[in-house]
């Protein structure tokens, strides 16, 4: 996911004002005191808005390799009291800092094929499982297979059904489906009924 020489893949940009985000959080249906991860959080534009409405009982994580977005992610938070709000810095293809069975919702907005292009979507995705709890989601935000832009190119996009295969291999079943704006689309994955694989 690094990039030595400068800042990680996609360091920098983010979705949060290019999609429909009223209709992306009525979808999500965050509840009050439940906990929330933002895995690679960039600037925490998502991260920011759930703190709100999880509350004083929820807990916010974000977690990015880029040290800037992280810095910058928590003076928003001091500057607007946000007390729920725990941010990392920390490569999440090879640790993400919490406790296992730890989380109710992860997000991962318009990261999912910056970590297949570096190829480190196998590390990213075990430590989701690892700190997801069992009845816990999965929440991708994705580009639309289109040209751009907004976005990267057409051939580094992933269709709804490539999100599919790729997250159904760690025990991952589609709940939900929805367009969220012009450019994006939203899936919401539980946990199959099966034992997940050893992976």
């Amino acid at each position: 996911m690094k990039n030595h020489e400068n800042k990680p893949t996609g360091a920098g940009k983010t979705s949060f004002k290019l999609i429909d985000s009223a209709k992306f959080f009525r979808e999500l249906d965050l509840k009050k005191g439940i906990t929330f991860l933002d895995v690679a959080c960039g600037w925490g534009a998502y991260s920011l808005a759930a703190s709100d409405i999880v509350g004083k009982e929820g807990q916010v994580y974000a977690v990015d390799l880029w040290e800037e977005g992280i810095s910058s992610l928590k003076n928003a938070a001091v500057s607007k009291g946000a007390q729920n709000i725990a941010t990392f810095v920390s490569d999440v293809s090879h640790n993400i800092p919490i406790e296992n069975d730890s989380v109710d919702v992860c997000l991962m907005a318009t990261v999912l094929h910056d970590f297949v292009r570096d190829q480190v979507d196998r590390g990213a995705m075990k430590q989701i499982v690892r700190v997801l709890k069992p009845e816990g989601i999965l929440v991708i935000v994705e580009y639309k297979k289109t040209d751009g832009p907004p976005g990267p190119p057409k051939p580094m996009r992933l269709s709804p059904q490539e999100v599919d295969n790729l997250v159904s291999a760690y025990g991952f079943k589609q709940k939900r489906f929805t367009e969220i704006g012009a450019d994006h689309y939203l899936q919401i994955f539980g946990r199959k009924d099966e034992i997940l694989l050893n992976i």
